[in-house]
């Protein structure tokens, strides 16, 4: 049986109706299984999605990444997935990165493959994104002990194992520092693996700003000191 067969890439999306079908169709041809995840968008966002192909599942209301993606593990969960992928909706992501995570679960016998763009390559990241990104992953390694590179990049690779630790809650840029705090509490093997984060115009435009990743930090902060 290949690996293929056995998993599904899940895609949280709103009002990407510009480059959703795009997205939907590369990783398609590239032999996988996509269900889309339309977080209340108020565009034509999931019918373009269905016409390229995927399995769309909607919100009516805006609940956030995390609760978008959460909907999408449990779905890929419930159609017998053994492994299932997480892809940004917004192009940043090279479908040739899938399979190289995918590897990883079986040579490394992992739960967990986390991409890693700081192992890999970044074009045009800009220098203020990058310090925010290197602050986060600094904040992630000394809260949960997990000695990763990078902390919010949406593509990752799980097993069927992996998903049943996962219950992401928090939105917006927290859910990746939530989804990495429940690896580190599952005690399950994670590995990290080189990809390409590809910055465009229309991906730095959809990106949050400095002030909301401080507040999501401090707020993230805030409820591990008072948990």
């Amino acid at each position: 049986m290949s690996e293929r067969s056995v998993t599904w890439v899940v895609i949280a999306a709103m009002n990407e109706e510009a480059v959703i079908a795009n997205v939907v169709i590369e990783v398609k041809r590239d032999g996988w299984s996509v269900v889309v995840v339309d977080d209340g968008s108020r565009d034509a966002t999931a019918a373009r999605a269905r016409t390229a192909g995927a399995v769309v599942l909607r919100h009516s209301i805006n609940l956030g990444q995390g609760a978008a993606l959460q909907t999408g593990i449990d779905y890929a969960v419930a159609h017998s997935a053994e492994l299932v992928v997480t892809f940004d909706a917004d192009g940043q992501h090279r479908v040739s990165d899938i399979s190289r995570l995918v590897a990883a679960l079986v040579e490394d016998r992992a739960d967990f493959a986390l991409g890693s763009r700081f192992l890999g390559h970044a074009p045009n990241l800009p220098p203020l994104r990058r310090a925010m990104l290197q602050a986060a992953t600094a904040f992630t390694r000394l809260t949960t002990g997990l000695q990763v590179t990078d902390t919010h990049n949406g593509l990752r690779a799980m097993t069927r194992r992996g998903a049943g630790a996962i219950r992401l809650r928090q939105n917006r840029m927290a859910h990746a520092s939530e989804f990495l705090s429940q690896i580190a509490a599952s005690g399950l093997a994670y590995v990290e693996r080189p990809v390409t984060i590809e910055y465009t115009a229309y991906s730095l435009a959809k990106g949050q700003n400095m002030r909301d990743a401080v507040l999501v930090l401090l707020d993230l902060f805030a409820r591990r000191l008072y948990r």
